[in-house]
């Protein structure tokens, strides 16, 4: 499975391409096989039309906006606080028995999230 540093939820901003300077939250990360492709759907992001047939019962026919997948290369983490786009490291901390694992801003040091915890044998 391919490792990435962002997650789903996050906030993040586009960097290269027509979207550029765009910031919207990720819906989801697709993943292929291939540890070079993966993508991310980001919320009101390279909005596409696609043309739906009608299935009787199901759906109605006609054309809708739908969010289209971008190479996680052209987004980076958009920090709220500070109005910036960071980098974003790992930290792990020993507290007494415990391990954690935590996602940092790399620009300020502050926690963004907790990866996970464990105890130590």
């Amino acid at each position: 499975m391919v490792k990435t540093k962002l997650k789903k939820g996050d906030t993040v901003i586009v960097i290269a391409g027509k979207e550029k300077g765009k910031v919207g939250k990720i819906k989801q990360i697709i993943r292929n096989s291939d540890p070079n492709k993966v993508r991310v759907v980001i919320e009101g992001v390279n909005v596409g039309k696609k043309h739906l047939k009608k299935i009787e019962g199901i759906r109605e026919g006609g054309i809708v906006e739908i969010e289209r997948p971008i190479h996680i290369s052209n987004v980076m983490y958009y920090d709220e606080k500070t109005g910036q786009r960071v980098k974003i490291g790992f930290r792990i901390k020993e507290e007494g028995n415990k391990v954690i694992k935590e996602r940092i801003n790399r620009k300020t040091g502050e926690t963004i999230d907790i990866v996970w915890e464990k105890e130590k044998k």
